[in-house]
């Protein structure tokens, strides 16, 4: 039997999961097992936990439904657990280093004890000093193991079930169990302290817990707060069986009452109800209020007595209207040119037009990459939405004949921005665009992080610098209402790189569903409108950008590649986005295709793809061609920006890391030989597992249509789909 079972429940939290998990079979002690609990197998999670489980006999990962909360999924994993405590962490917490065995050797002293409570840490999502609010409970409580008697205010209410470690034991006889609902931790903790006999305490930090961005999910607003006057009159239920004497029992109503009394006098947590909520506690307060209870002093002893009362007009009377004024400010609209600016204010103030939906990509380079896909879609299953396409001016002649469009900047751009309820960009819309109630955001990205994004720049000073203020960053996440992931590795890393509270729609790429769509002919028109010459290999090079250079380098000479590569290769060059210099240049056997209006186009038309650490190369994957990795830099590249996992480990064909290697490579046939297929395949099992043709059907059914997730086409298994063939006819992997 394992001395310790550590239950993580990971609902909502997998883009952080793997920290939790690093945390754990990090710590020097190494008597434990480690029950993941997850949602159904093919979550995001469960896909994390499932590849730590084969590398480490210790993780067990278990799977409950996200139906059953937070308390269903402990339970689940109680229900697994064999270990002699248990302890639980949340899934985007850790454990401090050596927080095992600093536990253990406590328990080594104290002798069996039914609860062990511990110090935690609560460290800010992004900057600021960390809190310790368990340290002045434990300061009071005696040295040893002691009765609960002797510690009346560790009434187990006022910590979380992750600052202390249980005997599994003592949780069985007992036939403990966390209640269903919210709050969950009061219930569990209150009850548990109620039959708890022996208790010892360790004065010392062994959970660090991320205070999330968007604050704790029990504190939004809405009607879910009934339920902690559920999980008070449980707790207050059972201490009146059991006859708790007066020293117990007044900590215990007053710290339960001062959540209570927290809640009601908080008009956001609930902005309907509130009556009806202050006049349910009242009734429980003067059920349950011991005898001889004496209210604290000061105001919240006056709010104690109109509890007691029933007054609830004077309640709300003493505390106030809080924060009524809303953060105007922040929100006001930024456009150029004083009329402009006042139309734009103008037109916030007319009705949403729901017919009407805004498009922008790249920011407003044009008639590309997922919103384009969704536009052409939404034409077809939403034809009763207007659709309008912003780009900047010198990109209006690339929208296609029939498209409706507007120049960033313009009035009417301004004018469409206020009034449409539906707003689809892959990157971000201006800074003074105001998030308008009923108003639709969708972000639908543009790529597959290999590097790091968002918040997680933070740490590396030259992309950091070139980011610029994370706070404004994040002001733009909180207009998003849906995020779109093309894999389970992207879901994890947007959560990770933009924490937000916006739904992630698991939908695939739009722009990729023409790899799955597309026939021989079309591959063939786009060779032809490229220049690729009948029967040779168009290999595409698209190298990415590099934060610690200026200007586009090609890494590569070019000409001297194709003629060491064979005399039937030509490469396709198209550099990164950041380096389109608007017209195509040609020369020998290298066609410059930067400029082409369509990524999409460009990899139909190649035989293979040569690469470095752009995202093409997921997106490329789906047509199960053979890629190569031109890696002459990875390891500057991988220090300046950061990456989320090592390409070199885990590369979707074979790795050069010089001219004369990449050359071999394609020379020898190796680019297309079997090892290459290999790795390929198992790349694309990790990366295309939502592209298959339908991802632009389901967003707009979903977002535009409103649709619910149920009724949408399920996504193809990735064996069953058929890529656009490739000019040369390579065998698939």
């Amino acid at each position: 039997m394992p001395r310790f079972s550590i239950i993580v429940p990971s609902h909502g939290v997998a883009g952080r999961l793997a920290q939790a998990l690093d945390s754990v079979l990090a710590q020097s002690f190494g008597d434990f097992e480690l029950v993941p609990v997850c949602d159904a197998p093919g979550s995001p999670a469960s896909d994390v936990a499932a590849r730590y489980a084969e590398r480490d006999s210790r993780v067990a990962p278990v799977h409950a439904p996200p139906s059953a909360g937070l308390a269903g999924a402990r339970n689940t994993g109680m229900r697994r657990a064999t270990g002699a405590y248990l302890l639980f962490l949340d899934g985007d917490d850790t454990l401090v280093p050596g927080a095992l065995a600093a536990l253990d050797a406590r328990l080594a002293r104290t002798g069996p004890v039914d609860v062990l409570h511990f110090e935690h840490e609560r460290t800010p999502w992004w900057e600021g000093e960390p809190g310790n609010p368990a340290a002045p409970l434990l300061a009071k409580a005696p040295d040893g193991a002691f009765a609960p008697g002797r510690a009346p205010h560790l009434t187990g209410v006022q910590l979380p079930a992750w600052s202390a470690a249980w005997r599994r034991a003592f949780v069985t006889e007992h036939r403990l169990a966390f209640p269903e609902g919210h709050f969950t931790d009061i219930g569990w903790g209150g009850l548990a302290m109620l039959s708890a006999e022996r208790v010892a305490v360790l004065r010392a930090v062994v959970v660090r817990h991320l205070l999330r961005r968007q604050g704790s999910r029990l504190n939004l607003p809405g009607p879910h707060h009934a339920e902690l006057l559920d999980q008070t009159e449980l707790v207050l239920a059972r201490a009146a069986e059991r006859g708790l004497s007066a020293e117990r029992s007044g900590p215990l109503f007053e710290q339960l009452f001062a959540a209570v009394l927290k809640t009601a006098a908080h008009p956001r947590r609930l902005p309907s109800g509130r009556r009806a909520f202050f006049r349910r506690a009242s009734t429980l307060y003067r059920r349950h209020r011991p005898a001889g209870y004496r209210p604290p002093g000061g105001s919240l002893g006056v709010q104690h007595r109109l509890l007691a009362a029933g007054a609830y007009p004077a309640f709300t009377a003493l505390r106030g209207a809080r924060r009524a004024v809303t953060r105007a400010v922040a929100s006001v609209p930024r456009p150029r040119g004083l009329r402009t600016r006042l139309l734009y204010r103008m037109h916030l103030c007319r009705p949403l037009d729901p017919n009407l939906a805004v498009y922008c990509a790249y920011w407003g380079r044009g008639y590309a990459c997922n919103p384009a896909a969704i536009h052409a879609r939404a034409r077809e299953l939403a034809p009763h939405i207007r659709s309008v396409f912003l780009v900047e001016a010198d990109q209006a002649h690339t929208v296609p004949d029939g498209v409706e469009y507007a120049v960033i900047g313009s009035r009417r751009s301004w004018e469409v921005l206020a009034r449409a309820k539906y707003l689809i960009n892959n990157a971000n819309f201006a800074e003074g665009v105001v998030k308008r109630p009923g108003s639709v955001h969708l972000q639908t990205q543009h790529g597959t992080p290999l590097k790091t994004m968002g918040v997680d720049q933070s740490t590396y000073p030259v992309v950091a610098a070139a980011t610029g203020s994370f706070t404004k960053l994040l002001g733009r996440v909180d207009r998003w209402d849906y995020n779109l992931s093309s894999n389970p590795h992207s879901t994890r890393m947007w959560e990770r790189a933009f924490p937000g509270s916006y739904e992630q729609l698991e939908y695939g790429y739009p722009r990729n569903d023409v790899y799955c769509t597309a026939g021989a002919e079309d591959v063939a028109r786009v060779r032809a409108e490229l220049g690729v010459p009948e029967g040779k290999v168009a290999v595409l090079y698209a190298p990415t950008h590099r934060d610690h250079r200026t200007g586009f380098e090609t890494g590569l000479d070019l000409e001297a590649f194709c003629e060491a590569a064979g005399e039937d290769v030509v490469v396709l060059l198209r550099a990164h986005y950041f380096y389109d210099r608007g017209g195509p240049r040609t020369g020998g056997r290298v066609i410059d295709v930067t400029a082409h209006r369509s990524a999409e186009d460009v990899c139909l038309a190649a035989d293979a793809l040569v690469t470095d650490y752009s995202s093409i190369m997921f997106d490329y994957a789906n047509l199960d061609r053979p890629i190569v990795v031109y890696a002459d830099d990875w390891d500057v590249y991988r220090e300046t920006r950061g990456v989320y996992f090592d390409l070199m480990a885990e590369p979707p064909g074979p790795v050069a890391r010089t001219p004369e290697e990449l050359a071999l490579v394609f020379r020898d046939g190796t680019w297309a030989g079997a090892e290459s297929a290999a790795l390929r395949a198992g790349f694309r099992e990790r990366f295309c597992a939502f592209d298959d043709g339908r991802a632009a059907e389901r967003v707009v059914r979903r977002v535009l249509l409103g649709e619910p997730p149920e009724a949408l086409p399920p996504v193809t298994p990735l064996a069953e789909r058929v890529p656009a063939p490739a000019a040369a006819g390579l065998v698939r992997s």
